[in-house]
Order: structure tokens, then C-alpha cells, then sequence
């Protein structure tokens, strides 16, 4: 219910029944009586509410059972007309004259049609009040259906407004492909589940308890997020022994998953860091985001996945009231041991033009 809710583009209808399959009356749901108080009080409107059955009433459906005859047969003027416009673009297609195409059930139909066709075009073209109507909503499909092609392959532009408040992953999304951050933000839909995702939070969790961090819920006590997988745990087992013999593995983190918003340019931007190592009285910090998946293979991809190590930085700066050149970031790719520091990173500045340097109208 909530997803249907909130991911309507335009228009938003909802509906329920009072009978189903058994004999009793089923009732509408807490969701459709919410919806409908909402209504009545002008959030939208009610085109229709049934009254509930009478306490004796009985299901009609098991009364009077529905029937019907499949395949239906095809008759009626519908579908004649349906193969008189096959017809006629078969033989456009195919060049030649549209009074030789098969355009009836029986030889009859066939020769009166092709009769009508011969007739019309003797005339010069001209059709009567009847093709013309139907010519015209030919027209005005045609015209509507290319529209949406167009629409479709990205000819035309959407302009959509970048969020007062964004994520760090939103900003990466920019650097990598501004045209898929507007589609997200227009049309926010819901992820498929990916199981790497889903190990990787595991993963983080029990980097978390490695540390001693203590969560008030643990994501794993949540609907679905404990069934058993087998594959699963033998990865997270595997994904341990690689992070226990590895270069991290004997130093301390002083802070771990530290939420955090900080502005960037007019936009206030969200997140959450993985882990900060201080380097002792000298100062000077390390952030690190714990990375269980591949590093990226493409040099614009590396500059994109950048942006998050550049906000963490940043972030972790304005946290701890230091200059940014005492903070250091990196992504640790738990799975191959190593370490990647960008010495390139985008300070305040770099990432307010990335923000700002949106096109407009993307």
C-alpha cells in the first residue's frame, strides 16, 4: 500500500468489493477506510462507496456463477473493421493494389468490400463521413503513440529540480549519470533485492559488533533479513577471514557508522560514514568506506565513486573542526586487500560547482 501511495505520477485510484470466493462478505480494508476519511475531508474524492450487504445477503457470484464461451468467435462490426485495416496496411506494404487483399470472412464481404475500395478510388480518393472519423482517430493515435516513443528515447527534456536535501550515493548518481539522478528523483521506484547488497550489510554489521558498536534495532532482526542462506554465510565467513588478514585488521577505528549532514553549496547533504582512524597526538585522520564488491573498472566510473570519499572527507572535517588536509579518505575492497586513496579528492568548492554545474533542463 505504501508503495502504490507514493509512487503515482499523476493520479491515484483506489478500489475494493465486498465478495470474494466464500459466503461471507469481505469488507473494505483499514487502508481503503483511510483513504476514503481522507477523501471526505478533501484530500480527494469519493466516486462511489457500496453499501454493506444485509446481514443475510448471499454472495452473488456463488448464485449466479459467471459463463462465458472461450475462444469468444469473431464477429460484429468490430471486427471487421480490425481486418479492413489489417488489409489495408498488408497491402501498402506489400505495394500493391488494397482491393486484392483478403479483407472479409466470406467471399461475399470480400467482393463488396474490394467493390467499395475500386469506388473510392475512382472518385479520386474521396471517403465519407464514416472513413473520415475513422481516419481522423487513426491519426490521432499514430500521432500520440510516436509521441510517447519519442518520449521514451530521451528526444524531449524533463526539467526536474535537484532536491533541497540529497545523499552522498545521489551525488555519486550525479557525477556518474545526471540524466539517471532525474529519472530517480521523478519517478522514485523501489530496488529488486540484490543479495551482494545484501551481504555487504551483513558484512558492515559485523564489522559494527567487531568493533563493539551497538545498534538499538539490528537490521537483521527485521522482516525477511534473517532467513537462513547458506551461500550467504559461507561468503561472510569468508569475507571475515580476508578483513582479519588483512591490512586493517589491526587497527582501531575511534569512531564507527558516524551519521552526518553537512551543506554543500545551497543543498544539505546526508550520510554515513563506515569507519575514522585517528593517527594518534601527531592528529590527522583516515576515513574509510568498507567496500565488499569489485573496484570499478572504468576510469569514469573511479572519478564517480570518488564524490563519496570527497563528502566523507569533508564531512568528517567539519565534525571534528580540522582543516581537510588532516582527513584522509579511502575505500578499502575487502575481498582483494586493498586500499585506494585518491589524491585528487574534490574539497568544498569542487563539489558545490559539481551541484551547481547541473545543465539546465536534465
Amino acid at each position: 500500500m505504501y508503495v502504490a501511495v507514493t509512487r503515482a505520477a499523476f493520479w491515484l485510484a483506489c478500489s475494493g468489493y465486498w465478495w470474494g470466493d466464500g459466503v461471507l462478505p469481505l469488507g473494505p480494508s483499514i487502508f481503503l477506510d483511510e483513504i476514503a476519511d481522507g477523501c471526505r475531508h478533501g484530500a480527494g474524492a469519493v466516486a462511489h462507496w457500496v453499501a454493506p450487504p444485509e446481514p443475510d445477503a448471499e454472495n452473488p457470484a456463488l448464485a449466479e456463477p459467471a459463463s462465458a464461451t472461450w475462444p469468444a468467435a469473431p464477429s460484429g462490426d468490430r471486427y471487421q473493421a480490425v481486418r479492413e485495416a489489417a488489409a489495408l496496411v498488408a497491402a501498402a506494404m506489400d505495394g500493391g493494389p488494397a482491393a486484392t487483399a483478403d479483407i472479409g470472412v466470406n467471399p461475399g464481404a470480400r467482393e463488396e468490400a474490394g467493390d467499395v475500395l475500386y469506388e473510392r478510388e475512382e472518385a479520386g480518393g474521396m471517403l465519407d463521413e464514416r472513413d473520415q472519423i475513422l481516419v481522423a482517430a487513426w491519426e490521432r493515435d499514430t500521432t500520440l503513440l510516436l509521441a510517447e516513443r519519442d518520449r521514451r528515447r530521451g528526444d524531449s527534456a524533463h526539467a526536474v529540480e535537484l532536491p533541497e536535501q540529497v545523499s552522498v550515493s545521489a551525488l555519486v548518481t550525479l557525477a556518474r549519470d545526471p540524466a539517471e539522478l532525474a529519472r530517480q528523483i521523478r519517478r522514485p521506484m523501489p530496488l529488486p533485492p540484490a543479495p551482494q547488497a545484501r551481504r555487504g550489510t551483513a558484512f558492515h554489521r559485523w564489522l559494527e559488533q567487531h568493533y563493539g558498536a551497538q545498534r538499538l534495532i539490528d537490521p537483521g532482526d527485521l522482516l525477511g533479513m534473517s532467513d537462513p542462506d547458506e551461500e550467504a554465510e559461507a561468503d561472510l565467513a569468508f569475507l571475515r577471514e580476508l578483513f582479519e588478514a588483512g591490512a586493517w585488521a589491526d587497527r582501531w577505528p575511534q569512531e564507527v557508522e558516524v551519521p552526518f549532514e553537512t551543506r554543500i553549496g545551497d543543498r544539505l547533504v546526508r550520510g554515513r560514514i563506515d569507519a575514522v582512524f585517528a593517527d594518534g597526538p601527531a592528529g590527522g585522520y583516515d576515513v574509510v568506506d568498507w567496500k565488499t564488491g569489485r573496484p570499478p573498472g572504468s576510469s569514469d566510473e573511479r572519478r564517480a565513486v570518488t564524490v563519496q570519499l570527497a563528502a566523507y572527507r569533508l564531512a568528517w572535517a567539519a565534525l571534528a573542526a580540522v582543516p581537510l588536509d588532516q582527513v584522509r579518505a579511502a575505500f578499502y575492497y575487502v575481498r582483494h586487500d586493498l586500499t585506494v586513496s585518491p589524491a585528487d579528492l574534490l574539497d568544498a568548492g569542487g563539489l558545490t560547482a559539481l551541484i551547481e554545474g547541473i545543465p539546465s533542463g536534465d
